[in-house]
């Protein structure tokens, strides 16, 4: 179905269309409305997870706050409906996790982690457009 704007569908309903394909129309306005407030909530929640500073952390802080934001990515990612959304969360997910298996075992430098991450930012930004 077209996006049309609720009012219009309602109106429509008023004067006179069939009651059922009225309310199909409705609920499928409603969803269509309540997906893009999804998709606006998620990519904000998103950018909430990418603001991260890892060089105010010691390398222990540094590993867990990198568990806690890939969960949270993951979590997110597994709410969303858009899949290029969704693997674009899973990406930044994956990254922290490898941020804090770098992390536990000492390898690797921040701003390696920093330049990967780089572009899982550019692809969210670019989604969420």
């Amino acid at each position: 179905m077209t996006k049309r704007p609720l009012g219009i569908i309602a109106a429509a309903c008023l004067i006179g269309f069939s009651a059922a394909g009225c309310t199909d129309a409705i609920n499928e306005a409603v969803d269509s409305a309540g997906n893009v407030k999804d998709k606006a909530g998620a990519c904000a929640e998103a950018l909430g997870l990418t603001s991260f500073d890892p060089t105010s952390l010691d390398p222990e802080q540094l590993a867990a706050k990198a568990g806690e934001k890939a969960e949270q990515a993951r979590q997110l990612g597994g709410r969303v409906a858009e899949q290029d959304l969704q693997q674009t969360l899973f990406g930044i997910a994956d990254g922290y996790v490898e941020l804090e298996q770098r992390q536990a075992k000492g390898i690797g430098t921040i701003n390696e982690w920093v330049q990967r991450n780089a572009g899982n930012l550019d692809r969210l930004r670019q989604v969420c457009l």
